[in-house]
């Protein structure tokens, strides 16, 4: 018996611009992923829990919940905690970035960043860890 082709990875965009979000998830499609979004952090929760993304682009700024608020949520939910997330922000200052990691972002980019560079930090959470 064959084994089911495997499904390309999931990316949860998150961010509260729709022009933006659109932009990106459409970019991100036509490099071969799988795209979900949601439009502010309480979305960003709900959609994370259902899905089960391989990866969240996370916008820091956003109605309900911000970044911050929801990264430290999904973290310490049982079901989302492994899930990498990368802050995507137009937050320039370091406390910003160090905030997001805190709150648990893998790591940070600031908007705008070009696409391949976006692409390139998505597929390097996703790759297996390699032995050290």
């Amino acid at each position: 018996m064959n084994s089911p082709e495997p499904q390309p990875p999931l990316v949860l965009v998150v961010d509260d611009v729709a022009h933006g979000r659109a932009m990106c998830a459409e970019y991100l499609a036509e490099r071969g992923f799988r795209v979900a979004t949601a439009e502010d952090g309480l979305d960003a929760f709900d959609t994370a829990l259902a899905l089960q993304p391989d990866v969240i682009l996370m916008d820091l700024s956003l109605p309900v919940l911000d970044g911050w608020e929801v990264t430290g949520l999904l973290k310490r939910t049982e079901r989302t905690r492994t899930i990498p997330i990368v802050a995507l922000t137009a937050h320039l200052l370091p406390s910003a970035h160090e905030r997001a990691r805190e709150a648990g972002c893998s790591s940070v980019m600031v908007k705008p960043c070009p696409p391949r560079d976006l692409e390139a930090e998505l597929r390097r959470h996703l790759a297996p860890p390699r032995a050290a």
